[in-house]
């Protein structure tokens, strides 16, 4: 371990502020944020428009766009590892650069697409270099945020995500409103055009040398590190979450209760303002694994307490089903804060320093799979079976927070038997 001396916490030792005036004061920080800024901006715009346009414009069926993003998700699922380990045997930040490039490149070629099988296919060689960024992306701020800071750094790049995105969907809610081809279009290449700004931002930030590859080493060794390996399962599991605030709470208000479908964006607004003001006082608390451990079974209880207040707008009139569902999400978004800070810690802190690519990229596993699995599991339970479902879906959340306590400590404690020696722990 090198972060901390014997009795002390990285979240203990006294550090300097992050920002002043919102602004980041380290500058290393202020480069990531500017970078996500313009690339989840695209992304906001984009995401309001998307669905609409190769539906409505281009003529593909629901279903050939769900089969082409299937297609995406599961590129995506594939080349996180394999990204994160050539990120740290050739140079992090030169690999982000030039998935960044490669993005901006192919970002509005799906609007070519004029078959099923062209829209698969351009959407999946952009999964490929998209996926890829994300994954060395968290590598990168883990090395580059070292002496416990890397939680901070994430807490505060997730409330840039959520901003940028909010203010990008705006944008794609005017191309809606003019609900014109070239208006969709433009959303497209807007995306383009601002994944490149980040790529040109992202060289800002400084060198990070490569690790090469040693003789008889295992080529990717997180494969073989087994308590991460359950670990990041869990952690999937538990951010199922986000796929009930996403899907979940939209469809049981709009089916099993009786507030004003308006509720769904305000819902929304105030889940992105929540953690864009909160999220990084909120993960304050989860310097360490241990602590990080610790906060995810408090996220526990918040997500569970909000889940059952989200039921009981079930069995009310409109306004206190309104009231409930307000109540609900913003205790929710809370436990989804807390429990943010604590998964961030967990991910970094077991990872070895000069692996940090390769693990954050596996760690991002978890959420691939949470994607994909997610959204059966939450329908069938918040929308087909209705309160009951809430509560379960709570119990779940409680489940697996109980789970991660002991497995976190297996891993934390046999560290050394997986080879991973510089951990910040």
């Amino acid at each position: 371990m090198t972060s901390t001396t014997p009795g002390t916490s990285a979240s203990q030792a006294p550090r300097p502020p992050l920002t002043r005036r919102g602004i980041p004061l380290d500058p290393d920080l202020r480069i990531l944020a500017a970078s996500t800024f313009a690339h989840r901006f695209g992304s906001g715009a984009l995401m309001t428009t998307s669905a609409l346009y190769f539906t409505r414009v281009a003529g593909f069926s629901p279903g050939q766009v769900a089969l082409a993003l299937s297609m995406a998700g599961l590129v995506g699922l594939l080349v996180q590892v394999p990204a994160g380990h050539l990120a740290d045997t050739r140079g992090p930040r030169e690999v982000v650069v030039a998935t960044a490039a490669f993005t901006a490149l192919l970002a509005a070629t799906p609007v070519l697409a004029r078959t099923p099988l062209q829209l698969a296919l351009l959407m999946g060689a952009l999964a490929l270099f998209r996926s890829s960024g994300h994954a060395v992306r968290g590598g990168v701020i883990a090395q580059l945020a070292r002496g416990g800071r890397g939680v901070q750094f994430k807490a505060y790049l997730r409330a840039v995500t959520n901003v940028s995105m909010g203010l990008g969907s705006l944008v794609g809610g005017l191309a809606l409103l003019v609900d014109e081809p070239w208006a969709y279009v433009s959303v497209f290449v807007l995306d383009a055009l601002l994944c490149a700004v980040s790529a040109v931002v992202t060289l800002r930030l400084p060198h990070l040398p490569p690790r090469p590859v040693v003789a008889g080493e295992p080529r990717l060794g997180v494969l073989r590190d087994v308590p991460y390996a359950v670990l990041t399962l869990l952690i999937g599991i538990f951010c199922v979450h986000f796929v009930v605030m996403d899907i979940g709470i939209v469809l049981y208000l709009a089916e099993h209760t009786t507030a004003p479908h308006v509720m769904i964006s305000v819902l929304l607004v105030l889940n992105t303002a929540m953690v864009a003001l909160f999220q990084v006082r909120l993960s304050h608390g989860s310097g360490t694994v241990t602590e990080g451990a610790r906060s995810m079974l408090i996220a526990s209880l918040f997500l569970a307490g909000g889940f059952a207040l989200v039921a009981l707008a079930g069995t009310l009139g409109a306004v206190l089903a309104s009231v409930a569902l307000v109540a609900g999400s913003l205790v929710h978004v809370v436990g989804e804060m807390v429990g943010s800070g604590g998964q961030w810690a967990l991910q970094m802190g077991l990872a070895p320093h000069e692996k940090q690519g390769q693990y954050q990229g596996f760690s991002g596993l978890g959420w691939s799979l949470m994607e994909i699995f997610g959204p059966p599991v939450v329908v069938l339970l918040c929308v087909d079976v209705g309160e009951l479902g809430w509560l379960v879906m709570g119990a779940i959340m409680v489940a697996t927070a109980l789970a991660i306590v002991p497995v976190s400590r297996w891993a934390l404690t046999s560290r050394a038997h997986y080879g991973v020696t510089t951990h910040s722990g």
